[in-house]
Order: structure tokens, then sequence, then C-alpha cells
């Protein structure tokens, strides 16, 4: 083997990455499997020796995880749909209007990106306390899309842009309205990047924990994600238990990228070089 050969660093880091990536999901799901006495044998045992499904049936009866699991596909979808309903108005209005100080406006999307989410906790909380919407979904759908608009205005403004004016003026001599033309024509010759923009946005939702912690404290509201990190007792950290919370997290998500990889990808590729 010649290790002079580009190719070779190449597969190796790749080799690097998808063990990095895929490593913990596989231990993840074996260890769901095990009993706990399984689990703290020495030698490590990598396979579990009597497969059980008792995890996953702890994790549903002992624990509302199909409560939790309810609550964050609630707020997901919600702040996805808002998300993608404010991103599509907001760059339609960059891509297509005469907007005063459009760079600065970038700019400024750009930056608000990068804002950590500690840092918008307590203004949220106490917005939320004055508006009396604690342990109400709202009060996490409305967060989640706010912080998901300026990555999902990005990506649609460059397919909104590599869409011909004519096709909007022709359907509006048909008499469409401007947002008619932008639901009618618009939105449907910009589906990977509307649909880039809904995955981005559905993850980064079903993910977060620390606005759902502070926001969502009741048991009945919890999401899976805080849900989760209340299985572990005060003196116990019962692995094979939050092993099987976690794989039932997981697998909408696995399933979501693994079915429409192609797309999102595609539509963040088509997005860049557009834009």
């Amino acid at each position: 083997m010649k290790f002079d050969n580009p190719r070779i660093w190449l597969w190796i880091a790749a080799g690097i990455v998808v063990i990095n990536g895929f490593f913990p999901a596989v231990w993840i799901l074996l260890t769901s499997f095990k009993t706990e006495g399984e689990l703290t044998r020495i030698p490590i045992t990598w396979l579990p020796d009597r497969p059980t499904l008792q995890n996953y049936v702890q994790a549903f009866t002992s624990a509302p995880i199909g409560r939790y699991f309810f609550n964050s596909l609630v707020v997901a979808i919600g702040a996805t749909l808002l998300c993608v309903l404010v991103s599509a108005l907001a760059a339609y209005a960059l891509a297509r209007l005469r907007i005063p100080y459009k760079t600065l406006i970038f700019s400024l999307l750009v930056g608000v990106s990068m804002f950590p989410t500690v840092t918008l906790l307590l203004p949220l909380f106490e917005m939320v306390l004055a508006l009396g919407l604690r342990n109400n979904y709202i009060a996490l759908i409305l967060p989640h899309a706010a912080l998901s608009i300026p990555v999902a205005t990005l990506v649609l403004v460059s397919f909104f842009q590599s869409i011909p004016k004519d096709l909007e003026s022709a359907a509006m001599v048909d008499g469409c309205s401007r947002l008619g033309a932008l639901w009618r024509i618009v939105v449907p010759l910009s589906a990977p990047g509307v649909f880039t923009a809904s995955i981005l946005a559905f993850v980064n939702s079903w993910d977060e924990f620390l606005l759902a912690l502070t926001l969502l404290p009741s048991q009945a509201m919890r999401t899976l994600p805080v849900g989760i990190n209340f299985l572990q007792g005060e003196f116990s950290f019962p692995w094979p238990l939050i092993s099987a919370a976690l794989v039932v997290a997981l697998v909408p998500l696995a399933l979501v990228i693994a079915i429409f990889q192609e797309r999102v990808v595609g539509g963040l590729t088509q997005g860049g070089v557009k834009g």
C-alpha cells in the first residue's frame, strides 16, 4: 500500500468520519438490548448475549416516552410550518422586491443565526412569563421557528432568485396576486429548497434541549430530549433504559435523513451554487 497516494488518505479520513459518526449510534442500539448486569460485565461484551425488549417496554411504562414523543412531534411540526411560512415570505421579499440595505439585512440574518441559544434564554423566559404561555406548546414553537428562520431564509433566497420573473408576471396577468404567484409558482418550483429548509427546521426543533427544559417544565409537556434526561435517578444511571429511549428519539430523524438525504444535500448544493 502506497501512503503517498492522496486517495489513500482520503479513504482513511472518510473511514474515521464514518466510525466517529456511526459507532456511538450502534453502541446505543446494542446497549438498548442488554441488561444492567451484562452492561457492567468485565471484560466488555459488544453484542448482547440474550437480546431483550424489556428496556423498550419499561421506557413506555415506567416513563411516559409516548407522551414525550408526541410533545416533540407537535413542537417540531409546528415550528417547521411556521418557519417555512415566514421564511418563504421573507425570502421572496429579498429576492424580488426593491428593498434598501439588502446587504445589511443579509449580514444581520447571518449574524443572528450565530447567536447561541443560552444568550436568548433569559429574555425569552421573561417574555413567555409575561404572555402567560409557560407550559404551552406555543412557548416553544415560536422560539424554535425564530431560531431556524435566518438559515431557512438564506436557503430559500437563492432558490427564489433562480426562478424566472416572467412566470410570475404571466400568472399575475391571468389574475393571480403576488402572494398567489409566490405560493402557486415560486414555491413549487423551489421545492428542493423548501424541503431543505423544512428538514433543517425540524431537526433543530426536535433536538433542542435548553429552551424545552426551561419553557415547558411540566412533566406532561416535556419533549423527548428533556424527558430522557430525567430518566436517570439520583444514585443510578440506567444506561439500557436510557439507550432504549434514545433509540426511540433517533429513529424518526434517522428515517427522515435516510429517505431524503439526496434531496437535502442536493438542495443545499443547488442553493449554494445558485446564490
